[in-house]
């Protein structure tokens, strides 16, 4: 992993070296897209979706990170470096997958490009990432991730993220400064009703534990809302291949606990999954899917997938599992 960031950090700086020169020119106030609006660039979807209804109409808005991409291993191109320097506003998670785009900025620093890095801005309220009883660490600690990046996973977070991106519209385009704070107050009542759902249906469920063979990008969301759980993989974690310690425990956590569901995230193959399943002494659970919603791409957009969708799938999805 650290040989995978040295090399991306070398291929940003060469992509920069090309694309400075032709891009010296002064940036306008407002909207370089052609059409009046703002340009907004974000590099997830669950960022992309937010500033959809909070911008509205007001803004074109691009998602560097589609086509089913994982953000960990995510590499931009030279089109995504030169969107990044024409903007009016630049949104990002702000961890380690997103270092390049600080690389980027900081190259770029005579542009005085906007932006909101999601982790500065959350500062204290991001969590550094655990390891629960049976999970499988990282091989060398050294190239452990030191923080959880997914933050998006928690609607109280949604929530102080979306009233600031209204903010900060608000400052860059302060004509539109109404439907910004408009949008953002009529989205973020949304995301506070589906945080009440998920309070009610979790603290009436049965059960209050979560089992994941797979990685585990879910604890912003169980730690919102008091739920344990045990899985294979920390959230961020490059490993593939469960050590038999880690199946063996999730097998007698399966069995110990009497679970009738094994989850898994959208990005599995879903073999750990089945093999734990088949490790059981009974073998009769459930394989269910957990959305992280780091690859959710433009075609699921359009065809009405949102944030607010995926959240309360999930939720559909944990009720099962703890009852």
């Amino acid at each position: 992993m650290h040989y995978k960031s040295v090399a991306k950090s070398a291929a940003i700086l060469l992509i920069l070296a090309f694309v400075l020169v032709p891009l010296c020119s002064c940036k306008q106030a407002v909207s370089t897209s052609g059409s009046g609006k703002l340009k907004i660039i974000t590099t997830i979807f669950p960022l992309y979706d937010w500033a959809l209804n909070i911008a509205g109409d007001n803004a074109e808005i691009q998602m560097l990170v589609d086509n089913g991409i994982d953000p960990h291993s995510f590499q931009p191109s030279v089109d995504d470096i030169v969107a990044v320097s024409d903007c009016d506003l630049l949104i990002f998670v702000g961890g380690q997958s997103d270092s390049w785009l600080r690389e980027s900025l900081e190259s770029l620093k005579g542009k005085n490009i906007e932006n909101i890095d999601i982790f500065t801005l959350l500062g204290k309220e991001i969590k550094q990432e655990e390891t629960v009883s049976g999970m499988q660490s990282e091989e060398d600690d050294d190239e452990a991730e030191e923080f959880d990046e997914h933050v998006w996973l928690s609607l109280n977070l949604a929530e102080k993220i979306c009233a600031y991106i209204a903010e900060k519209l608000a400052e860059i385009d302060p004509d539109n400064s109404g439907d910004y704070y408009s949008n953002a107050a009529a989205y973020t009542e949304k995301l506070a009703k589906l945080d009440r759902d998920y309070s009610q249906t979790i603290s009436s469920a049965a059960n209050n534990v979560l089992l994941f063979a797979d990685r585990f990008p879910f604890r912003y969301l169980t730690d919102d809302y008091g739920i344990e759980y045990y899985a294979a993989f920390p959230g961020c974690s490059a490993e593939t291949e469960a050590s038999f310690e880690t199946l063996m425990f999730l097998i007698n956590k399966t069995d110990e606990l009497g679970l009738k569901y094994i989850l898994q995230t959208e990005t599995s193959d879903g073999s750990l999954a089945q093999t734990v399943k088949n490790g059981s002494k009974t073998k009769d659970q459930s394989i269910i899917t957990l959305n992280s919603l780091q690859t959710v791409t433009y075609r699921q957009a359009a065809d009405g997938t949102t944030y607010l969708s995926c959240m309360e799938q999930n939720l559909k999805i944990i009720k099962k599992a703890l009852n």
